[in-house]
């Protein structure tokens, strides 16, 4: 569930929140998590918030812990940008992250959980199939739904666990005739092959939903492989989803609760 309103901004005396996002040369991308980003403030008021990116964007990880440490802050958590825990998540923030912290004397960086699996991530997942026109209103209309839950795709079985996870669990939840992993690199099936696969199944209606943040190449490849196979209808990413911006704000205060042995952590002290 949406949190119905901000909490104040009095609560929110703490670290500064560093969204790091992957970047892209697509300039959709950096607008669109420059909006999730806004959404998060909105949610928090009190809250610092600041976005940096690993490739490709301004401000690096590096820019961005450098300005803040100048302005005084010392305690930070990071939180990455990411739907599943893989490569980018379990080594290169990671590293980036002591590598500037060492740097910067007196800051405590603290590695916030990626974004999945959670429901949160389902419901944005069914407000953009809603969007897109799918009527959603009925069990009937569920039930006639055939959902291909497309990834950018990785190589850690992790990752992929996660979407399996996530594709059992929106089924489940919402309803749905039947919701199949894709993948648009690294792994298969591939968008086009699971549409089609649902048809030769007899699924009436077959929808493609991208699990994926911001538009770029792979995105746009899901895109492609939807209108090649003839899905019924194409969601769009994730983007500045409410629930979006509302789990970033529940993975900040999970990195706050946690105990620090517990916790992914560059450095103690936040």
């Amino acid at each position: 569930m949406i949190p119905a309103a901000p909490v104040p901004a009095a609560r929110h005396a703490g670290p500064a929140l560093l969204v790091v996002a992957h970047g892209s040369r697509d300039p959709r991308h950096a607008a669109t998590v420059a909006a999730l980003t806004g959404r998060v403030r909105a949610l928090r008021p009190g809250l610092r918030v600041e976005l940096c990116y690993l490739d490709f964007n301004l401000p690096t990880v590096g820019q961005a812990l450098a300005r803040l440490h100048g302005e005084g802050v010392r305690r930070v958590i990071a939180l990455p940008l990411l739907l599943t825990r893989a490569f980018h998540a379990k080594h290169d923030i990671p590293g980036v992250l002591g590598e500037e912290t060492a740097r910067l004397p007196g800051l405590a960086v603290r590695q916030a959980e990626v974004l999945g699996p959670h429901p949160l991530l389902a419901a944005a997942l069914t407000r953009r199939l809603a969007e897109a026109g799918l009527r959603t209103g009925s069990a009937a209309d569920r039930a006639a739904t055939g959902v291909v839950l497309a990834s950018a795709g990785s190589t850690d079985p992790e990752a992929g666990a996660v979407i399996a996870q996530t594709a059992r669990e929106w089924r489940r939840a919402a309803g749905w005739c039947a919701v199949r992993p894709a993948f648009a690199s690294a792994c298969l099936p591939r968008p086009a092959d699971v549409v089609r696969a649902l048809r030769a199944d007899g699924v009436r209606r077959v929808v493609v939903a991208p699990h994926v943040i911001a538009p770029g190449f792979l995105p746009d490849r899901i895109a492609a492989g939807a209108r090649e196979a003839g899905a019924d209808l194409l969601a769009p990413v994730l983007g500045d989803a409410p629930e979006l911006a509302a789990l970033l704000v529940h993975r900040y205060d999970g990195a706050l609760a946690t105990r620090p042995a517990a916790r992914r952590a560059l450095a103690v002290g936040c």
